[in-house]
Parts: structure tokens; sequence; C-alpha cells
């Protein structure tokens, strides 16, 4: 994708041809963005930034995380190229996670809007205070109405 592109259009039209016609499924963006946009993905990219981690360290690191999610979603980040797995020949054998390089580099973006999320979560909470006291009046008025 060309990024002297910038208005969104252009973009999706260049999306629409790259896949033979209108299916924007196969968007790059959709693509890679869904991928980190799991509950625990960006909590996980965020510990592995730090250091690597064998699977029991993450386990308690992340305590409301099940096995079953933990399990998947470094099976998802692996799939998409952002973890590395490391199995070691102990008895038994110890599994330890990092981050490749591609995840390294996604990280660094990553952050970026980690840490607005942080600066910005009183501020996005009471937004969502404001639009909800709103529909429920709304709602209100309406059932009189009704």
């Amino acid at each position: 994708m060309d990024s002297r592109i910038v208005d969104l259009k252009s973009k999706l039209d260049v999306y629409k041809a790259m896949t033979g016609g209108g299916n924007l499924s196969d968007c790059p963006v959709r693509d890679v963005i869904q991928g980190l946009s799991g509950k625990w993905s960006s909590l996980l990219m965020a510990a592995l930034a730090e250091q690597p981690y064998r699977f029991g360290e993450l386990r308690r690191l992340v305590p409301d995380i099940s096995q079953r999610m933990l399990t998947q979603t470094l099976c998802d980040l692996q799939r998409d190229g952002y973890v590395h797995r490391e199995v070691f020949p102990t008895k038994p054998p110890s599994v330890e996670y990092s981050l490749t390089d591609l995840g390294r580099s996604m990280f660094g973006a990553l952050r970026h809007l980690l840490e607005w999320a942080e600066l910005n979560h009183d501020a996005v909470r009471a937004a969502r205070a404001r639009f909800d006291g709103a529909m429920a009046g709304a709602a209100g008025q309406t059932g009189a109405l009704a």
C-alpha cells in the first residue's frame, strides 16, 4: 500500500482492487488490527515488551485470565509473528515467550495507544456516562409518549 495515499476513499478503492473487486474483508489494516483487538492481546504484548516470560509467570502476572485464554492469546500472537515461543529441554519442559522483531516494532506503535488510553480513560468513561444518561432519558420520553 502506498503510504502517500492519505484519504480513506482512495485507500478503500486500492484495497478493493487488491482483493479483486469490493470485498474489504481482506483489508490489510482490519486484518492486522483484528489480531490486536482482543481483550488480552495488548496486555500480554505490554508484559512481553518488558521482558521474556514463562507461561506460569504470565499466568500469575495476569491473574484474571484463564489458562485457556492465555494459551489461545499467546498462540494467536505467535501465529501473527509477534511472539516467539521457546521450549527448553528440562524436566518437565519449560516454555518461554518473548517478542519477535516484528512484535517489538508493532509494540512501538501500540505503546502510544496504550499511553493515550491511560491518559484519557476518565474522559472516555465520562462521555459514556453522559451518552448512557441521555439515552436513558430519551427512552423514558419515548415510553411516556406510547
